[in-house]
């Protein structure tokens, strides 16, 4: 049963107010006297023609209000507070979740609809770094969000596989490459030739202009430039895969900007063919005075395509290929600016699709005072950042397993601990806002009480033993709807089931904002309440026989919701540390 549904009902009946707008206004009050639900009468004033407050007091008596689930409602200042009976709560929400297992939260709103979700988008020929991670979590994350709620999921791995930057390794390839060095660590050898190009470049300008040729030559398909990129194409490839493969990310398609630059020459002519082509210092551009953005560079000065161009061309090919009612891009918020050019751009050529594009943008990963340069070759490969992430984990778990003189082998020890570790980088990158930089910190990352994964994974694991001693014994959890579940009246059972309760409207906003955060915090939620009831109510002692197997549930349904919204972010329980 959906209790804040049934708020927003029977309000929307009273009041007239359609039951969407409702919905969106009910809220969850800050302290428990307020109630369990709230609903702000402010809406209410100018239709009613009386002050918030009064209108709260006259819907408190309302006839129309009333249902079993409630136990009162009452009217405080502008706020109609609606109390559950708590015991009928309990049983509905665990119930619910008994049923529906980890697909609780699950729905078909999304039905028929297509979401396009672009994340990761490395550069080819370069390394994967930890700002390479925020794209790929969020993109990851958001994926599985959609998909909970029903929508077809197309997951666009929109490789940095074309422009200049190619010119400039073929020269330097051509000048200084190691074959030896490039078979055995590809990514390792072309990044010490990329960064000398630059150092090379800022005393010896022909290598600026021989890099430009190069890339000249590529567009024009010649052959001996094509197969050097095809092999840093591949060789790329093959060592992103491994890491995609560790982190359990898919994807379905890898076009990247080479595979739209052949469809340039279409975006070009469809401009020109609507007279949106203007010339400015040689380069041909879209003005986009009247979206208040600059304009849209589509072709340099040199006749060359730039990144813009084919940002068109995918959107294009995109909208014929897949009719997508929402296509995202996860892109750093520095990227802000060019999305808000290319969907200008595509709503002046009188493309409806544009509306349907969306940049979700994020903030910086940061390691102290330290900033990333590839050019520079200063950068923290994401590879070595989970290693060092899994081998601390692995200390960790392993001295507390001597502690407790576990019978676990070395080899699940560090099964957990890759599981853990990689779970522990994963959820900084979602801990809290999107936009929000990230600051790594291994004290605060591995807090096995702090707001980490480690601490997630381990409530569940605990949880798991508690449900697997229970068994031992010969106690089960109560079953769905038993009445047994109205046992669950005390505080700290009331606040747990609240917690899950709120797990599916909180999938509901992770999408709606594209914030996995909404789901991270909803599952700290309930671990938090959970730990306070694990730590002030006795599960399996006691002469209660009933109210053993209904805390046993509520063991069961924690577990449920933490799977649940642990595989949203992309992260991995396991069933003992």
């Amino acid at each position: 049963m959906d209790f804040r549904k049934t708020v927003a009902t029977k309000v929307s009946e009273a009041t007239g107010l359609d039951l969407e707008t409702v919905n969106k206004l009910v809220e969850i009050p800050p302290q428990d006297d307020m109630g369990d639900f709230a609903f702000p009468c402010f809406t209410l004033a100018k239709t009613m023609h009386k002050a918030p407050n009064m209108i709260a007091s006259d819907l408190a008596s309302d006839e129309r209000l009333s249902d079993p689930c409630f136990s009162r409602i009452e009217a405080k200042g502008p706020y109609l507070n609606f109390f559950v009976d708590r015991g009928e709560f309990a049983r509905a929400i665990l119930s619910e979740v008994k049923t529906k297992g980890t697909t609780y939260g699950q729905s078909s709103e999304g039905e028929g609809k297509t979401v396009i979700v672009e994340y990761s988008s490395p550069n080819i020929a370069k390394p994967f770094h930890v700002g390479h991670a925020f794209t790929t979590v969020i993109g990851h994350s958001l994926a599985r969000i959609y998909e909970k709620l029903g929508y077809k999921v197309v997951r666009m791995n929109h490789l940095g596989d074309y422009g200049t930057q190619f010119g400039k390794l073929i020269t330097a390839y051509r000048l200084w490459g190691d074959e030896a060095a490039l078979n055995n660590d590809p990514i390792k050898e072309l990044l010490r030739i990329y960064v000398k190009f630059h150092e090379e470049e800022k005393n010896d300008p022909s290598l600026t202009t021989s890099a430009r040729e190069n890339f000249k030559r590529l567009e024009d398909g010649c052959e001996e430039e094509v197969a050097l990129w095809q092999k840093f194409r591949d060789m790329s490839l093959v060592v992103f895969n491994q890491l995609y493969d560790r982190m359990g990310v898919k994807f379905d398609n890898y076009n990247g900007e080479s595979y739209y630059a052949k469809m340039a020459d279409e975006v070009v002519a469809m401009l020109k063919e609507k007279n949106l082509l203007v010339e400015s210092e040689g380069a041909q551009v879209v003005d986009l005075e009247e979206f208040g953005v600059p304009p849209c560079i589509i072709l340099k000065s040199d006749g060359t395509t730039i990144y813009g161009t084919r940002d068109l061309a995918a959107i294009l090919y995109r909208d014929e290929n897949y009719h997508f009612d929402k296509n995202i891009y996860v892109v750093g918020i520095p990227q802000a600016l060019h999305f808000k050019q290319v969907f200008s751009t595509l709503k002046k050529a009188g493309y409806a699709c544009a509306d349907k594009c969306e940049h979700v943008g994020f903030g910086l990963v940061k390691f102290q005072n330290m900033k990333f340069s590839t050019r520079d070759g200063n950068i923290v490969l994401l590879e070595e950042l989970l290693d060092e992430s899994v081998a601390k984990t692995y200390e960790l778990i392993k001295a507390n397993a001597e502690t407790r003189n576990s019978d676990m082998s070395d080899e699940q020890l560090r099964e957990i601990a890759e599981k853990v570790g990689l779970g522990a980088v994963i959820y900084t990158y979602v801990k809290a806002g999107r936009e929000r930089d990230i600051v790594f910190s291994w004290d605060q990352m591995l807090d096995f009480e702090g707001d980490t994964a480690p601490y997630l994974i381990y409530t569940y694991a605990r949880t798991r033993s508690i449900l697997r001693k229970a068994a031992d014994q010969g106690i089960l959890p109560a079953e769905a709807g038993s009445e047994v579940l109205n046992k669950l009246t005390g505080d700290e059972e009331f606040a747990c089931a609240k917690m899950i309760a709120e797990f599916p409207e909180a999938i509901r906003k992770a999408a709606g904002s594209n914030e996995p955060f909404m789901i991270s915090r909803a599952v700290s939620q309930i671990a938090r309440a959970y730990n306070r009831f694990y730590n002030n109510c006795s599960i399996l002692s006691g002469e209660d026989e009933e109210l053993k197997r209904a805390r046993l549930a509520l063991c069961e349904c924690v577990c449920n919701a933490i799977e649940a919204g642990t595989y949203l972010l992309g992260i991995s329980v396991v069933e003992q540390m």
